[in-house]
């Protein structure tokens, strides 16, 4: 298969897809989120007027060429130093793409020359033509909470009442559309829900682009999607989370969504979808090491059976 395939996330989420997809195809395009505020990122976005190169970063890893030169060059950019000075925490990639961007180089330019070093296989594109933040309002014990930044909203308790970008309706990148607009398969998700793949929904144009693709479109729910004590705040039912990508996007259509064997509800779930005229696809999918990720082979695996067995044509 070598499908047209746009991957939309961030963070480590997106880059287990990439590394899953690139196995079976080589027109992939990540557009990602832009609304880092945390880490090496988010200290760069204090000093420089640029996007948050950490999401960016680590989906140029993740589609680096498969060789010696582009494999060491990955390992190269996620190298981050530990010291007791200014540089502790910095990504290598981090650095350099702020160094292009901030010699007046253009975003996607900027990307590109990275892209070129590390041989990727596809494209890497921000959502937006700027930098955003994130910020969303809770009900939760204490009351009515208004948190920004996207590591605040990704780990905040409570029911989210309403999320926003600001600032709010930015414009989208037009080569972020134009690959949507030529999409065969388009992929959301994992990722924290509130931070990586809502925000995906609330750049207008961006939104209304996905909503009327015709692609075979394709949804990958978290691991541990119920657990409360894992890092990021997920306490909601697969079904909620549906709900509250619904909320968002009315009319975005999913022909399948990919769950883990361990979620729970299948199949409550499974006739859930079935009223919106969705499949669910549960598989083994945890990483035996690192069990909040998923295992990049058993995710390519998958993709493979279903460009074989399920959205064929």
């Amino acid at each position: 298969m070598s499908k047209k395939v746009v991957a939309l996330g961030g963070g480590h989420g997106l880059a287990a897809t990439l590394t899953a997809l690139r196995s079976m195809t080589n027109q992939i395009t990540a557009i990602v989120t832009v609304a880092d505020n945390g880490g090496s990122s988010g200290r760069l976005r204090e000093e420089f007027p640029i996007m948050p190169p950490g999401d960016l970063r680590m989906a140029l890893a993740a589609l680096c060429g498969d060789d010696e030169w582009g494999r060491s060059w990955a390992e190269i950019i996620q190298y981050r130093f530990t010291s007791e000075g200014a540089l502790n925490g910095h990504a290598v990639g981090n650095l350099l793409l702020a160094a292009l961007w901030d010699r007046d180089e253009d975003t996607v330019a900027g990307l590109d020359r990275v892209g070129a070093l590390l041989k990727v296989v596809g494209r890497v594109l921000p959502m937006a033509s700027h930098a955003l933040d994130i910020e969303a309002t809770f009900e939760n014990s204490i009351g009515t909470q208004i948190v920004r930044g996207q590591a605040q909203v990704a780990t905040t308790k409570g029911r989210l009442k309403s999320l926003r970008i600001l600032p709010e309706n930015p414009p989208a990148h037009l080569q972020a559309i134009q690959a949507i607009e030529e999409a065969e398969w388009i992929t959301m998700g994992p990722g924290s829900w509130f931070s990586s793949v809502i925000p995906h929904l609330l750049v207008p144009d961006q939104r209304r682009t996905l909503e009327a693709s015709r692609a075979k479109k394709i949804l990958l729910l978290n691991l541990d999607i119920a657990d409360k004590s894992a890092g990021e705040y997920a306490g909601y039912s697969p079904i909620e989370h549906l709900e509250i990508l619904h909320q968002y996007s009315p009319d975005l259509h999913f022909d399948l969504v990919i769950a883990d064997q361990s979620t729970g509800g299948q199949e409550e779930l499974r006739s859930h979808l079935s009223t919106q005229g969705s499949e669910l696809l549960v598989a083994d999918l945890r990483d035996d090491h690192e069990l909040l990720h998923h295992d990049v082979k058993k995710l390519g695996l998958l993709f493979a059976h279903i460009g074989r067995e399920i959205l064929v044509g």
